[in-house]
């Protein structure tokens, strides 16, 4: 049984990382899935990274599911408004999940520096990126979850509370999206479709991967550089997270809530790739990262 059969899904941002495991797992429990992003197969994106969603939308497909690319860049309004459209037109109206994951901004990153010593114009391109993107994107997804009375909003973002996160403009983007998703669930509400912000832990993603220049096979050994990366998962938990998420006939109870991997990997009891269930929440606490009365 495919519990996501005959669901469709838009995932924003699913050429890689978190967005490329939400969309893979989608596929895995059955979902057609529309893969959007600016890296398309001869016209990548200013990220440099050979990553595309054609790529996406076949690893999708070869998992059972259907994956469909579309190349979307979801600070442009027009063609946002576009995918929409396409997705109105080729499914009869039918939407069941909006996932939000357009990020873009490893480039205008700096950890250590204050935000006036970065430049300005960095600083709002980042939320233009990663918060503007998610605003356009729901805005025009919505009506369609609303018209059916059902569906689901998932905002991915790095953390579940509003603590300073180690630079401002980083911190901004990462708590607007936890907010976009508690206030967008109360205006949903009264229609029957939900929202919630999603985190992973530490993600071992193709771009961390190559920060400490190791594969998927061989990533154990990173930790010599770092240790805390043997806590870390991969895109599919978020994924599977995610995919459980939408198959949950209780989504309601949840909307407004900012949720981990982890935690629902303790709910759900579904595990990574490899069989484990790490838990980023309980390691961090051992380890001092956050008071235990923080622990989520």
């Amino acid at each position: 049984m495919k519990p996501l059969e005959g669901h469709i899904a838009v995932v924003a941002g699913a050429t890689r990382g978190a967005g490329r495991g939400i969309a893979e797992m989608l596929g895995e429990a059955g979902a057609t899935v529309y893969v959007t992003g600016r890296s398309s197969r001869g016209q990548l994106s200013d990220m440099g990274r050979t990553e595309t969603i054609e790529e996406t939308a076949e690893l999708v497909t070869a998992r059972g599911g259907r994956g469909i690319p579309v190349r979307v860049d979801h600070t442009v309004e027009e063609e946002v408004r576009a995918l929409f459209e396409q997705v109105r037109r080729e499914q009869d109206g039918r939407l069941d999940l909006l996932v939000n994951d357009v990020w873009g901004g490893d480039s205008l990153m700096e950890w250590g520096k204050t935000f006036w010593e970065r430049p300005l114009a960095d600083g709002l391109l980042m939320q233009r990126r990663a918060v503007h993107s998610h605003m356009i994107t729901s805005y025009y997804g919505a009506p369609l979850l609303v018209a059916n009375r059902r569906g689901l909003i998932v905002e991915i973002t790095d953390g579940w509370d509003y603590r300073y996160r180690g630079n401002l403009y980083y911190s901004l983007a990462k708590i607007s999206a936890i907010h976009l998703a508690k206030a967008m669930a109360e205006e949903l509400r009264p229609h029957r479709v939900a929202a919630v912000a999603v985190t992973p832990g530490f993600l071992r993603s193709e771009a961390m991967l190559d920060h400490f220049g190791v594969t998927k096979d061989d990533w154990r050994d990173a930790a010599e550089k770092d240790p805390h990366f043997m806590m870390s998962e991969t895109p599919h938990y978020v994924g599977r997270a995610v995919a459980a998420l939408a198959a949950d006939p209780r989504i309601m109870d949840k909307s407004g809530q900012a949720l981990t991997s982890w935690g629902l990997s303790d709910e759900y009891g579904f595990a990574d790739e490899d069989g484990s269930r790490p838990h980023w929440g309980n390691y961090a606490a051992e380890q001092g990262f956050y008071a235990e009365t923080d622990k989520p």
